[in-house]
């Protein structure tokens, strides 16, 4: 076997359907449409998520509520977190996020009360609780608000 017997092996060489071309093309009469039906005739399309007269999926769901398209989503943290910090620090969201504790900066970072902080620290951040806020301050640390 030479190498150019080999070629002729990966190149594609699959011929088209030719639909309507008569009975001896294999394809003729219905044209690999079937007999009857929606599908069958020209200019047939059904709209997007059609299930065939059955009542469509989402009409099927109950809907209740109102969701606010607007409503401002934070990413929330607590105060015990910053305790893996040194003293003095300043923590922002870029820095949480380095330090793998928010997965990204895409919401706002609302900071909570939750745990002890022995620490004086700088926190940037775009809410706090009050119980964050008494709880920093205790510490010896500043709490300050960016804006959103």
């Amino acid at each position: 076997m030479n190498l150019i017997d080999a070629k002729d092996v990966f190149v594609k060489n699959k011929k088209r359907k030719r639909i309507g071309r008569g009975p001896g093309s294999g394809h003729g009469k219905t044209s690999c449409r079937g007999m009857n039906g929606a599908k069958a005739r020209s200019g047939s399309e059904t709209r997007l998520l059609f299930e065939g007269g059955q009542m469509p999926l989402f009409r099927r769901i109950p809907k209740r509520g109102f969701n606010n398209p607007f409503k401002k989503k934070y990413t929330i943290i607590n105060v015990k977190d910053f305790e893996k910090y040194d003293s003095g620090t300043r923590v922002d969201p870029q820095k949480l996020k380095d330090s793998r504790l928010i997965r990204n900066t895409k919401y706002n970072l609302k900071v909570l009360g939750e745990g002890e902080l022995t620490k004086s620290l700088t926190v940037f951040a775009h809410k706090f609780s009050k119980t964050a806020i008494t709880k920093i301050k205790e510490a010896g640390g500043e709490a300050k608000i960016l804006s959103c």
